[in-house]
């Protein structure tokens, strides 16, 4: 059991966990997974957290340790912060090392100088330097960041198959697959589902950026009457305040600001009639693990990574036509939903995800 894993680790061995925001998690895939990872028996965790996100810095969560760090954990800013949480976890005694992202690779060989025995795990999240967002030398490091990071780590893990090809052709290094868990979603309510003051409408939750393809997903709902609520960070950059400006007024395009609240969030899933998801990019993404657990049908941007993560169960769009041309077909067929909650149960469930974890970091 995980539970048994831990007793092992914890007697002789401290945990440090590198490359998020921190925990409590309030931004993303790392941060939920790290939540959920330190469940049972978190004392000898210790937990890297920016202290430009926390209003409030308690020492310890989960009996888990925490450590602020007075840097951004995103952004170029993101490399120092991994180093600086890095050289800080080396002088606190950790010789075991979760570092979530490649942002810190340059520090790996500092770890291994220092303890030759060290383990250092590391999720290399998506392929980050195929992202749009990025121009090219930021790609050029990224991807030099990447090869540092799998060169140097004990265990990489690999959240989508696709990424565990790309690692074991690129490099050849035998990574472990590990995806993310997302029966966090379901249980987080403990009301029954309340209806919200619009029905048999579609959902998107993520954040804005281009690969993500919101603009493709709006311009198909502008053209149907189909209704949508899409929630996202529409602010956080020039690309989101155009298109809010763009498709807010759309009658049938309800644009909502992010929510982190679990139990809000529950009911916008719960009672949405299908979900859309647009990521293009970086391997399995927890909002669709998420969504999955709830046996609705799932119309997904047509990529190699959520074809791999729904078992290519579901519907596929790859532009704004095919995506407004399925919304133009209803699609009565209920099982599909039922196929990816089967899907979702059997893999993307946290129980599971940590014990596979917990195995590595033994």
């Amino acid at each position: 059991s995980s539970a048994g894993s831990l007793e092992k680790i914890t007697m002789n061995n401290k945990i440090a966990i590198i490359g998020i925001v921190g925990v409590p998690a309030n931004y993303g895939g790392f941060e939920t997974l790290v939540d959920n990872l330190i469940e049972e028996k978190g004392e000898k965790f210790h937990i890297y957290c920016s202290s430009f996100s926390y209003k409030e810095k308690t020492k310890s969560y989960k009996k888990s340790h925490l450590h602020y760090i007075p840097l951004r954990a995103n952004g170029f800013q993101s490399i120092l912060y991994d180093i600086a949480s890095i050289i800080h976890a080396i002088a606190t005694g950790c010789q075991t090392f979760l570092i979530l992202g490649v942002s810190g690779a340059l520090a790996f060989k500092i770890i291994k100088t220092i303890y030759p025995n060290a383990k250092i795990i590391t999720n290399i999240d998506g392929l980050e330097w195929q992202r749009q967002k990025w121009n090219t030398p930021t790609k050029k490091l990224l991807k030099y960041f990447e090869k540092l990071a799998v060169k140097n780590s004990t265990h990489v893990v690999c959240d989508n198959k696709v990424i565990l090809d790309y690692v074991k052709n690129k490099y050849e290094k035998t990574g472990v697959l590990i995806p993310y868990g997302g029966d966090h979603a379901i249980k987080s309510s403990q009301n029954k589902i309340t209806k919200i003051e619009i029905s048999n409408y579609c959902l998107s939750i993520c954040r804005i950026e281009p690969e993500n393809n919101i603009h493709t997903i709006l311009q198909a709902f502008k053209k149907s009457n189909k209704a949508i609520i899409f929630i996202g960070n529409w602010n956080a950059s020039t690309y989101g305040k155009h298109l809010y400006q763009e498709f807010s007024s759309s009658q049938n395009i309800r644009l909502l600001n992010p929510i982190y609240d679990n139990e809000i969030l529950f009911n916008y899933r719960a009672n949405c009639s299908i979900y859309i998801h647009g990521h293009s990019a970086g391997g399995t993404n927890p909002s669709l693990v998420e969504m999955m657990h709830f046996g609705k049908l799932i119309i997904a941007f047509d990529c190699a990574y959520n074809r791999s993560t729904m078992m290519n169960e579901g519907l596929y769009f790859k532009n704004s036509q095919e995506l407004e041309s399925i919304l133009h077909t209803p699609n009565e067929d209920k099982t599909t939903g039922e196929k990816l909650k089967q899907i979702a149960m059997e893999n993307y469930c946290w129980e599971k995800i940590r014990a596979q974890y917990l195995q590595l970091l033994e």
